[in-house]
Order: C-alpha cells, then structure tokens, then sequence
C-alpha cells in the first residue's frame, strides 16, 4: 500500500486503433504505479487512462507512455472530433493522499523537463503549474491544435516551458500540470444539428456567462450521426453533476431536441454520484454513512 499516492489521466490522441492503445497502456503499467481504468472514443479518436501510484514510480510510468505514444501516433494522419495538438495531449497531476498540491505542481515539472529533454516534445505548462496566467487554460495553450503550432510556437509569447520553440514533426507538443479533481462529462443530443450542441455548449461553459466550474464544447460525433455536449466539471462540488444535466436539458429542449444519453469519461470520485442521487431524491439528512458499503469499509479499516 502506497503511503503518497497521486493521480495521473493522460489523454492520447488515438481513439480507433486499440492495439496501439494497448501497447501505449501496457508502457505505463511497472513498480509504484498502477493502470486502474482506459476509455476510448472512436469519434473523439482519443482516449483517457488513468494511472495511480506514487510519485517516483508514476512518474516513470508516464515518460514510459509517452515514448511509446510518440513511436506510435502520428498527428499527421490523426483526424477526431475532440480538440489536439500532441500525440500525448495533456498530462495531468492530481493529490490523492499524502501528497499536497505542491508536490503535484513539483512532479509535473519534473515529468515536464523529462519529456523535453528525452523525447525532444515542446512542453506546456498549465493549471496550477502555469508559469503565467494566459497558460492556466488548458483551451489557451491547445488554441490553433496541431496544425497551427509550427506558427504559433514561433511566437515569443508562446515559447515552451520546457524544450526548443520547435514542434515535434509527428508528435507536436504536450500540455503537463497539477489540478484537482475533474469530472469529464458527455450529453449526448438526438440531433445531428452541430449548430445545436455548440450553441448550447456555449450557454452553460462559465467563460459565456454559464455555469461556474464548467467548460464545454460542441462536437459532431459523425460514426453514431448525433452532436455532444462535451465537458469538464472542474469544481463538482460547488457545480454538482445534476446540475449541469438540468441546464443542458433545458436548453435542449428549449430547441427542440432530446437528451440521449449522458456519459462519464475516466474514473469520477463517488462523492460525486452521491451528490447527485440526494439531490434527485432531495434526500433529507444524506451522508455517505447512510451507505451500507461505506459502513462495512469503515468497519474493515477499523479492524485492520
């Protein structure tokens, strides 16, 4: 049992192929560090793996997977619904126990540094490791994706943290940080109106006047012929889950359109769920002890 453990999502730029996929998770897997969930989007063509561990041991894991993503992917031929501009798209750190934020913000530059110098990929620092306040954003660094980078990193305001103002030719660049947890959350539309998910992605991201906590896109998942509301939950606590259902539903309704389905991408802490089932019930007096799973994990770790 780990004593410091840390939490690590990266995000790959490859969706479709899963024995690439299986190959990349397969890296990251070894001493200190474990691979507790992968999910993969073919639409998106991207997937979400989420490693823990601590922190010597997770660190070596994600440098393992990286250089395996870089062997792997070539951004030149990648084509998905989901925003990207590095075969490895974003590396983040998140304090699960024993550790502080500080020592995220510290692990993630280590890792940052790694990556630079051993894999020569151009290395963006973001959220609580952002070196300014313009690269706190994740959306702020990604803007112009692959594609447009070669100019962008050219630019004096958008040189690398780590590594050489030069974009890696199949590879491009990776964003690293520290940040709390995030919930990643999907609603999926009955519509193939992109004009439709955008417009409502655009009234519920906080940066529009929406919904505090929450940052959102429009996309066109062509495969399934249906538009999604892709977000992320940065704060779930002060913006529950439920809530940013009831919005989209509103607004989707307001046009004349179904919600689907929704979905949950990667691991989600189960305080989050809670919150939504007392609220769906308006539970009087809820509390995770009400739980008969939690009484008997109390139990255990009190006979431990």
């Amino acid at each position: 049992m780990w004593d410091r453990l840390v939490e690590c999502v990266p995000n790959i730029s490859e969706g479709q192929r899963r024995e690439v996929i299986e190959e990349i998770v397969g890296a990251a897997a070894g001493e200190g560090r474990g691979v507790i969930d992968l999910s993969m989007d073919a639409d998106h063509n991207r997937s979400v793996i989420t490693i823990i561990g601590e922190p010597e041991g997770l660190a070596n894991g994600v440098i393992n997977l990286a250089r395996k993503a870089v062997e792997r992917i070539d951004l030149r031929k990648h084509r998905g619904a989901h925003p990207r501009m590095g075969a490895v798209d974003v590396i983040p750190f998140i304090p699960v126990c024993g550790v502080t934020m500080s020592d995220c913000i510290s692990l993630s530059r280590k890792v940052g540094e790694r990556i630079a110098k051993e894999l020569k990929i151009p290395v963006y620092l973001y959220e609580e490791s952002a070196t300014s306040q313009q690269r706190r954003n994740l959306a702020a660094i990604r803007k112009g994706e692959f594609e447009g980078f070669a100019e962008k990193i050219a630019d004096p305001q958008w040189q690398p943290d780590f590594g050489e103002p030069r974009l890696h030719p199949t590879a491009g660049v990776v964003a690293v940080g520290a940040r709390e947890f995030l919930v990643a959350y999907n609603i999926n539309l009955k519509t193939s109106e992109l004009k439709v998910a955008k417009e409502i992605a655009a009234a519920v991201r906080f940066s529009n006047g929406g919904l505090r906590y929450v940052k959102a896109l429009g996309l066109h998942l062509k495969e399934r012929g249906i538009v999604q509301v892709s977000m992320n939950l940065t704060n779930f606590k002060k913006t529950p889950i439920l809530k940013v259902f009831e919005f989209v539903k509103r607004e989707a309704e307001r046009r004349g359109v179904m919600i689907l389905e929704s979905e949950i991408v990667g691991k989600v802490p189960r305080q989050a769920l809670y919150d939504v089932a007392a609220a769906a019930l308006q539970l009087k007096g809820f509390s995770p002890g009400l739980l008969l799973e939690e009484q008997i994990e109390k139990t255990l770790r009190a006979d431990r």
